[in-house]
């Protein structure tokens, strides 16, 4: 899952994106309004985390604008801004979610889970083909109800194959899922992760098939 990070405060940033990052989502940060509408325009975002006070404008003005334009990517705001009037406020304008300054990173990390939870939204809790379930929440992965463990991209690779079983997905949109603009991602990143998958998945008898469909993309089928 992929978000984008908008919050002008180097050292916290760099805290959220670890905190995320070791949570399995790709981050994406930004530290101003102007970066932020480019980013949301490249599409491809599951989520927004918004700060308010911003360089360059109000949070608060850009998520009204936003969702004047029809934008309905899920946002959560962080921010110090933490009295009855400025929650009610940010919820008014949009947000799907608020929460203050100082915070948890665990609170966080439930929160933004919660709203990909959401009906309509990017994230479901347990997905299930053949003989394996990948637990969305845990995050936890099953072979025959027998826990196995994943690296978080591989995790992450295959909660993306497993929401389109039976379907091709395409090596971009893989690609927008597993990293983000600042990863140093080699030509054949995703032919490794895929390749030492498949083979972890075979050596621990799961009963799916992981295709490579050459030029396109990646699938998972059930054997049965």
């Amino acid at each position: 899952m992929r978000l984008l990070l908008i919050e002008d405060t180097d050292r916290l940033s760099e805290f959220l994106e670890k905190g995320l990052g070791d949570a399995g989502f790709a981050v994406d940060r930004v530290a101003d309004l102007a970066n932020a509408r480019a980013a949301l325009e490249s599409g491809g975002f599951d989520a927004v985390i918004l700060d308010l006070g911003l360089p360059d404008g109000d949070g608060l003005d850009f998520l009204k604008q936003r969702r004047a334009l029809g934008e309905q990517t899920p946002v959560l705001i962080l921010t110090a801004r933490d009295g009855l009037s400025d929650r009610v406020g940010g919820l008014n304008a949009g947000a799907d979610d608020y929460l203050a300054k100082p915070f948890a990173m665990e609170e966080l990390v439930a929160r933004v889970k919660a709203l990909l939870r959401r009906p309509g939204a990017a994230l479901g809790v347990q997905l299930s083909l053949g003989n394996i379930c990948l637990d969305t929440v845990g995050p936890s992965f099953l072979i025959d109800s027998k826990p196995v463990t994943l690296t978080r991209r591989e995790l992450a690779l295959m909660e993306i194959l497993l929401r389109r079983p039976g379907k091709v997905v395409s090596r971009s949109a893989i690609e927008e899922g597993l990293y983000s603009f600042s990863d140093e991602v080699g030509s054949n990143a995703l032919e490794v992760l895929v390749s030492r998958l498949r083979k972890k998945l075979g050596t621990l008898g799961a009963d799916i098939n992981l295709h490579t469909v050459r030029g396109v993309g990646y699938m998972v089928m059930d054997r049965g």
